[in-house]
C-alpha cells in the first residue's frame, strides 16, 4: 500500500464525510444559496496567504530542482487564476473582495496548522498538509467535472479549478513526494506525519460542516 493511501485510510471516516459532503453536493447541483457560497469563499480566501507560504516553504525544502519545479508551477496557478477567481466570485456574489472576512474558529485553526507546517523545517510535514488540502478537493470535485460548464461561474469555475488532468497531475505529484519522503522517516517521524494528516482531514470536514451552516451567521 502506498504511504498516502495508508494515511487516507487512517482518516477514512472524516475523509469520506469531507469529500461527500452535503455542501459540495449542493454546490455541484447549483442549489447552494448564494449567501452560503459567499461566506464559504470569503473564509476559503483567507487560506490563500498561508497556503502560498506553505507551498513556498515546500519548494524551498524540496530535495532537488526537479522535485521543486511542479510545486513552483502550481504556485503560479494559486496566485494567478485561483486568486482572480476568488476576487471575481466574491464580488459577483455581493461581497467585498478587498475587505477580508473575520476568520471563523475552524479557519483560524487550519491557518495555524498551515503555519506550523510551513515553519517546521520538515518537508514531510509540509507535504502532509498540502496533500490533504489538494487531494481532498480533487476527490469531491472530480465526480462533478462534467457539470462545471453548465453552472454559474462561481460554482463551475470552482469545480474546474479542482478537477481535470492538470489538477490531477498536481495531486499525483504531491502524493509522490510524500510517498518518497515517507520511506526515509523513522517511526517517530511517521507517527508525526500521521497526526498532522489526520488533523488536516478533520479540519477539512469541520470546515465544510461550518460552511454548510453559513459559519453560524444568521
Amino acid at each position: 500500500m502506498r504511504p498516502t493511501d495508508h494515511l487516507k485510510d487512517l482518516s477514512a471516516d472524516d475523509w469520506n464525510a469531507a469529500t461527500r459532503h452535503p455542501f459540495t453536493t449542493a454546490l455541484a447541483d447549483g442549489t447552494l444559496p448564494k449567501p452560503t457560497m459567499l461566506r464559504y469563499l470569503e473564509q476559503d480566501h483567507l487560506f490563500l496567504a498561508g497556503f502560498v507560504r506553505l507551498l513556498a516553504s515546500a519548494i524551498a525544502h524540496a530535495p532537488s530542482l526537479a522535485d521543486a519545479i511542479p510545486a513552483a508551477q502550481f504556485l503560479g496557478l494559486i496566485t494567478g487564476p485561483e486568486n482572480t477567481y476568488f476576487l471575481r466570485a466574491i464580488d459577483a456574489l455581493g461581497g467585498d473582495p478587498d475587505t477580508p472576512a473575520t476568520p471563523a474558529p475552524v479557519t483560524a485553526e487550519f491557518q495555524a496548522l498551515m503555519a506550523q507546517a510551513a515553519t517546521s523545517g520538515r518537508y514531510e510535514q509540509m507535504l502532509a498538509v498540502l496533500v490533504v488540502a489538494e487531494w481532498s478537493y480533487l476527490d469531491w470535485a472530480k465526480p462533478y467535472a462534467n457539470r462545471a460548464d453548465d453552472l454559474p461561474f462561481w460554482f463551475g469555475e470552482w469545480i474546474a479549478l479542482h478537477s481535470g488532468g492538470g489538477f490531477e497531475g498536481v495531486v499525483a505529484y504531491l502524493r509522490d513526494q510524500l510517498d518518497t519522503a515517507w520511506h526515509a522517516l523513522d517511526d517517530a517521524q511517521r507517527r508525526a506525519v500521521e497526526d498532522t494528516f489526520r488533523h488536516a482531514v478533520t479540519l477539512e470536514r469541520r470546515f465544510f460542516d461550518a460552511a454548510q451552516d453559513g459559519f453560524a451567521q444568521p
